[in-house]
């Protein structure tokens, strides 16, 4: 605060001086002409009126009246006038006292205003930071009001459920993710979310958070949270060789050598030590002492590390991302690392950096159909959910790799519908029907759909001549 108010000291001493100097410069006075300015002012007129005329802009008959107007004011205007005497009284205010008043009004008047009118607190920087966090509040308050209005939006269910987890009001964030009903479902990344939300709640990754992170991982069966959560719940219910298991598929998706994967190398060693011991346990004698004297006993496992079992928290998300950002910064040839970054940009919804990576993912994106669902999806996002063009496109390229990928003939059915292709729309969600649970609330919406589409497609038929 107290180098603005010195960098503002400078420049109003700097302004008052300039404006003193000016006064207190000897000046020279130089006549001006007043019929040579006028004749100016009348001559470019007339060139103006001529390139009009040559443009079709005026009629001839409107030039000439124009022209000679012109040519009439300019005679008036340049008659010789009698010049008037003034009679000048005593000044009042020289040169140097002028410069006075404003050295000593300039500072003055400028602390005043600001003080008045500005906003002092400003440059505090707690001060700026409670104002953002207040306007963050105030927009996710705004989209909960929207929401209420309009209930029936699971996607902003589920932007205000990530908003609220962020925010730490975990209640909230729970209630707004049930409300996003089955949207999530088809969502790994939004599965992952939630159940790391409710492993927060309950300080346990068992049960409903980890039906969530399985389901994820039948979507994305690389999702890195998805991975992560499911070694560490395996780790803590002792089952070290699915915990060895998660974390090595893991450790494929990440840069070889990062602190990330040395971390994961390090959480695999150990689950790797513990599950020999676990085996040597079971075969060592009950009972048998140490050294000391002391007995072990053969039967029980060591304590697991909580550093090393708690959630995932969002913070924690963040910092990984921001990491993997910094690396690819210096090794641009990492195409998975732009990929994962991609889809993390995604989660975080933002979506210009997110399309940035895709971008630099390059070649590994066209071999891939879950990465080219992922960013036609992104770029349907920023147009508006308009599937059409380039996230078609790319949609189009999945199916040619994987004609059964669910999330790309979802979006390729909805498409068609969108443009009236009912026959295509239902012959995309008939194959999706093909690889779906055929109990689950995801299928009853697709058969939902299909009939939509048959009644649309009957209705647009023509009528049977007679």
């Amino acid at each position: 605060m107290s180098g603005f108010i010195v960098a503002t000291a400078i420049l109003t001493l700097l302004v008052v001086a300039w404006l003193v100097r000016a006064l207190l410069l000897p000046t020279t006075r130089t006549a001006v002409s007043s019929q040579r300015l006028n004749a100016a002012i009348y001559r470019d007129q007339l060139q103006a009126l001529e390139r009009d005329l040559t443009r079709g802009a005026i009629s001839p008959q409107d030039y000439e009246t124009t022209r000679d107007e012109l040519q009439l004011r300019l005679l008036d205007d340049t008659q010789e006038t009698t010049p008037t005497l003034q009679v000048q009284g005593p000044i009042l205010l020289t040169a140097q006292r002028t410069a006075v008043v404003i050295a000593l009004l300039v500072p003055l008047g400028t602390a005043g205003m600001y003080w008045w009118l500005g906003t002092p607190s400003a440059i505090d920087p707690a001060a700026t930071q409670t104002a953002s966090n207040e306007k963050i509040v105030q927009m996710v308050e705004t989209l909960a009001a929207r929401l209420k209005a309009n209930p029936d939006n699971p996607k902003g269910w589920a932007m205000l459920a990530r908003s609220y987890k962020v925010m730490g009001r975990l209640e909230e964030a729970q209630q707004a993710f049930e409300k996003s009903g089955d949207f999530i479902n088809t969502d790994a990344d939004l599965l992952v979310e939630y159940a790391d939300l409710l492993a927060s709640r309950t300080g346990s990754v068992e049960g409903k958070p980890m039906q969530l992170v399985n389901q994820a991982l039948l979507l994305d069966p690389k999702h890195p949270n998805g991975l992560m959560i499911s070694g560490i719940a395996a780790y803590r219910r002792s089952d070290f060789p699915m915990a060895v298991k998660q974390w090595e598929n893991l450790l494929a998706v990440l840069e070889p050598g990062s602190p990330d994967a040395q971390q994961i190398e390090a959480d695999i060693a150990e689950a790797r030590t513990k599950m020999g011991m676990s085996t040597s346990n079971k075969t060592a004698p009950q009972g048998t002492q140490n050294g000391t004297g002391a007995v072990n006993d053969a039967t029980k496992l060591p304590p697991v590390d909580p550093a090393t079992t708690e959630p995932m928290t969002q913070e924690k998300i963040n910092q990984m991302v921001e990491r993997l950002a910094e690396r690819l910064k210096t090794n641009p040839e990492d195409l998975t690392g732009w990929a994962r970054l991609a889809r993390a940009y995604k989660v975080q919804g933002r979506l210009a950096e997110a399309e940035q990576a895709y971008v630099k993912a390059g070649k590994l994106i066209d071999s891939d159909a879950n990465l080219l669902t992922q960013y036609a999806d992104l770029l349907a996002m920023r147009a508006g959910n308009n599937l059409e063009g380039r996230p078609l496109v790319l949609v189009t390229k999945a199916l040619a790799l994987n004609p059964q990928h669910p999330m790309a003939l979802m979006m390729a059915a909805s498409a068609a519908y969108r443009r009236t292709d009912y026959p295509l729309a239902i012959s995309y969600w008939e194959k999706v029907l093909t690889v779906l649970d055929p109990s689950s609330s995801d299928a009853s919406q697709v058969k939902t759909e299909i009939a939509d589409a048959r009644a649309k497609a009957t209705l647009g038929q023509p009528k049977a001549r007679p």
